[in-house]
């Protein structure tokens, strides 16, 4: 099976348990319009390529892995778009969640889905119960303080951030935990995929920043220029657009020497390349190239 047909299926049972009789149906209907229709799914595909780089033989705990990630990447969107936040009035193409369901709602299903990724770890781990607790912790921390998600969306709240620390938490820790849960469903050594995957994560919200001054709101599905409106640290902000394209081209070459001796290293480095190039809108990925 494909590793998106995987994700799908993974992430369609997690939301299932939430719409059984008994969940109020609004709840569950803006759970689902969180995590469908897909995104890129980059987290997730990231996992499971490193699962099976390093010989994966329990399918069904990498996808839990996999779903955790991208269930808790889909619930930081649902916060981030907040009018506490940024005020987002549509994410993939489509009204955010406070939009068509409304802020409480909002918040909630957030906050469900972040329960629901944990809940998907444990029922995905139930035929290798050992390496439950190595993927509890891996996701907690990535989501939670001091290096999590959670860090990274505070430090908008302080009077300045240093760029490094904030998209190392608000971006990199959950590329980290996608490169090191993968690891650790497929039984192998984890911590030494941490370096792998925050390289990935930093490469991601350079790229991101990059697009915010230079790609569409119909292009990438969200509002665009942002990160000036909201006065926000960017990698474009700091070294410039060309500075903030060599950047990403650095991060990326690093990525792919930071991946550990495994059995399938060769093809998990040309994925790597793969991802990152269609990080760039497609104008600035030709004039790089």
């Amino acid at each position: 099976m494909d590793p998106m047909t995987r994700i799908e299926r993974s992430l369609a049972a997690s939301i299932a348990r939430a719409e059984r009789p008994g969940c109020p149906p609004r709840l569950a209907a803006a759970m689902r319009h969180a995590v469908f229709p897909r995104g890129a799914r980059i987290r997730p595909r990231l996992c499971l390529a490193v699962a099976a780089a390093c010989g994966e033989d329990h399918e069904e705990i990498t996808d839990a892995a996999a779903a955790a990630i991208e269930l808790l990447h889909c619930a930081s969107l649902v916060h981030d778009d907040l009018p506490c936040f940024d005020d987002a009035d549509v994410r993939r193409g489509k009204p955010s969640v406070h939009r068509a369901f409304g802020e409480p709602l909002a918040v909630l299903a957030g906050d469900a889905l972040i329960v629901l990724a944990f809940q998907a770890l444990a029922a995905g781990a139930a035929r290798a119960p050992q390496r439950l607790a190595a993927l509890v912790q891996t996701v907690g921390g990535a989501v939670g303080v001091p290096f999590g998600i959670v860090a990274g969306q505070a430090w908008e709240c302080e009077p300045s951030a240093d760029l490094a620390v904030y998209q190392r938490e608000k971006t990199g820790a959950l590329f980290a935990a996608a490169t090191v849960s993968g690891a650790a469903a497929a039984g192998a050594e984890a911590e030494p995929w941490r370096q792998l995957g925050e390289r990935l994560g930093e490469a991601y919200q350079v790229a991101d920043d990059i697009r915010d001054v230079a790609s569409s709101e119909d292009a990438l599905g969200k509002p665009v220029g942002r990160d000036a409106a909201l006065d926000r640290p960017s990698a474009v902000r700091r070294f410039g657009l060309a500075g903030a394209i060599e950047r990403l081209e650095d991060l990326a070459a690093g990525a792919v020497a930071a991946v550990p001796p495994c059995p399938g290293a060769a093809s998990l480095r040309a994925h790597i390349l793969t991802e990152t190039r269609r990080l760039l809108p497609k104008e600035l990925a030709r004039h790089a190239a």
